[in-house]
């Protein structure tokens, strides 16, 4: 694979979202989920999709390199400035590919724009509102005033201690794979800023999520979901299982034995669905 490009983005009414790109043919479109930035999805499923598709990966608004201007907003905003990221790039109806929280907002996005993509592969998707914990951990430090101080006091001493805790067990029943261990930008993902974007993300999430529920039936965009049978975030018989069937086109399919973090050892039936959504 060649050297891949990082660069960032501005497009109107979005703030600069900072990506990466490589390889050549169709557009797949990345998005990651809470606490990681665009490499972790880049990492896992980069080496199955370039030889064969453009792949871009963001950053969140607010995570990564990613700016943010005001609250980073529901799924339903950050989809939208995503989407106008990509059409600022020239990307030709992409299939997404989102990773639990950044399920969310490619499932907002196929749902506003859905003339503009091929397809959805939604990889342990948080589908439904529900009280998470990540909102008791981060949605305060998402408050006014009272947020930010919490937030600076926490990150000096217990999210030194959290967060590797919570990255391990995104990962279980698996180990953390040694090549994301060694290379994975852990302290751009838990630094000060993210975590206080993570936490807007949570604070703002079951807002989206309601209006993502009434608006399954209707979404006219193929999605397919994959889940971790052991996963220990999201319970994936209560978001993708049910998802699937609220989706007029919506399949799910059971990775026994996987945790959380699927596109790390999965990367053939993903690979798999992206080309048979790029193919359509």
């Amino acid at each position: 694979m060649a050297d891949p490009r990082h660069d960032s983005v501005t497009a109107p009414g979005a703030p600069p979202l900072a990506y990466t790109q490589a390889g050549a043919g169709a557009d797949v479109v990345l998005i990651h989920g809470s606490l990681m930035t665009r490499a972790d999805l880049f990492m896992g499923l980069a080496d199955s999709l370039v030889p064969e598709f453009r792949v871009t990966a963001f950053d969140r608004p607010g995570q990564g390199e990613s700016g943010r201007e005001g609250p980073t907003g529901t799924p339903w905003r950050q989809a939208a400035a995503l989407h106008a990221a990509a059409q600022s790039l020239g990307l030709q109806r992409p299939v997404l590919v989102g990773h639990s929280f950044g399920g969310a907002v490619a499932l907002a996005w196929a749902m506003q724009f859905p003339e503009d993509l091929r397809g959805v592969v939604a990889l342990a998707p948080i589908a439904f509102p529900e009280v998470r914990l990540e909102h008791l951990l981060f949605a305060p430090r998402s408050t006014p005033i009272v947020g930010p101080l919490m937030n600076e006091t926490l990150a000096a001493g217990i999210d030194k201690a959290l967060l590797p805790i919570l990255w391990s067990a995104m990962f279980k029943p698996q180990a953390i794979p040694e090549r994301f261990a060694s290379t994975f930008p852990f302290n751009e993902a838990g630094s000060r800023a993210q975590v206080e974007a993570d936490g807007e993300d949570a604070a703002f999430l079951n807002a989206g999520l309601m209006l993502s529920t009434m608006n399954y039936p209707a979404c006219r965009t193929p999605v397919r979901i994959f889940g971790g049978g052991a996963d220990l975030v999201v319970n994936n018989n209560l978001h993708g299982k049910l998802l699937a069937r609220l989706l007029p086109d919506g399949k799910y399919t059971d990775l026994e034995g996987l945790g959380h973090m699927v596109h790390h050892f999965a990367q053939a039936p993903i690979a798999e669905a992206v080309r048979d959504l790029a193919g359509r």
